[in-house]
Formats: C-alpha cells, sequence, structure tokens
C-alpha cells in the first residue's frame, strides 16, 4: 500500500456519509477488512508514518487548547480524529497546527466546548485485521520512530499561544484583562 492508497481509504470512508469520526472510522474497517492481509499490514505502516509525521509540539499545543487542555493519549486520539477529517486538513494541520482554526467544527467548539478525539481510527488495522483473518495484527518488525519532543512550550501561557497560534488563540484564550 502507498500513501496515496491509504489516504483514498481514509476518503473513501468519509465519502461513505455522515463525517462523524467513529463512523469513518467503522467505514474504515470495513473497507480494509476486505482488501488482503499484506495490504492491511501496508495500512498499519502508513498510519504509523502520518501518526510519526504529526508527532509535534505545535499540533500538540493547538490540540490543548482546541480541547481545554490534553494528556499524551488524548494528544494520540486527537490525531485520530484529525486523520478522520481527510488528507488535505491533516496534511495543512500538521504544517501549519494554527490552520485548525479555519474548520468549522473546530470553530463551533470555541463556543461549545466540544472536545476531539477517535481512538477507533488509531484501531483500524487492528480491527480489519481480526475481521479479515481471525487473527491479531503481527508486530511490526521495523517500528516507525517516533520524534521525541523537548521543545514544549506552556501551553497554559496566553501569551506565547497567541504568539505561536493566534487564530486558536483568538478563539480558545481569554483575551488579556479578562
Amino acid at each position: 500500500m502507498r500513501t496515496d492508497d491509504f489516504w483514498q481509504l481514509v476518503d473513501q470512508a468519509r465519502a461513505g456519509g455522515g463525517g462523524e469520526p467513529d463512523a469513518v472510522a467503522a467505514r474504515a474497517v470495513a473497507l480494509l477488512a476486505a482488501r488482503e492481509p499484506e495490504e492491511i499490514l501496508g495500512y498499519t505502516r502508513h498510519q504509523a508514518r502520518v501518526l510519526a509525521a504529526s508527532h509535534r509540539v505545535d499540533l500538540w499545543g493547538a490540540a490543548y487548547l482546541i480541547n481545554g487542555g490534553i494528556s499524551d493519549d488524548g494528544f494520540h486520539d486527537f490525531r485520530g480524529w484529525l486523520m478522520t477529517q481527510g488528507r488535505e486538513v491533516f496534511a495543512r494541520a500538521v504544517a501549519e497546527p494554527d490552520s485548525l482554526a479555519d474548520l468549522p467544527p473546530v470553530r463551533t467548539a470555541s463556543l461549545s466546548g466540544e472536545e476531539f478525539a477517535c481512538a477507533r481510527m488509531l484501531a483500524v488495522p487492528w480491527e480489519a485485521y481480526r475481521k479479515a483473518t481471525a487473527a491479531e495484527l503481527p508486530a511490526d518488525r521495523d517500528p516507525v520512530p517516533v520524534p521525541d519532543l523537548n521543545d514544549f512550550w506552556d501551553f497554559d501561557d496566553a501569551d506565547e499561544a497567541r504568539r505561536r497560534l493566534p487564530k486558536l488563540a483568538a478563539l480558545f484564550v481569554e483575551p488579556p484583562g479578562e
């Protein structure tokens, strides 16, 4: 499976009707389970690469602002939700995390307090493999390295948030003096 194939499967799952993240994940499981086990393994490798590429401090900061705080696991699940938004949104968010402020659901969340996570999207290859083979997904012999994040900034520092993520800060951080 190539990167384009990975994202085409995600796009097919998104096009299946409704944009609810868990529904996208369920459709992705069904689509992937219909493929050969080797393709499911390929999907797994591409998902690991996508997650490694998105393991970035400023994206974590964006997720922290949007969700009102976020743990390690929460950041992982946030990126699962981000995958359900499709390749274009995902790539733009990785390159420019502040671009998430342009998404209608994120803008709405600034008023409603909705949080974004989709652990089920991260489990797609395991569920699909089990469904296709009645066996557990084999462990990856060559796991993708995850970058070490040592340059965290204080996500609770409103001034720093405004400097690094101005559009998101405008939505999620109290204005100065309030």
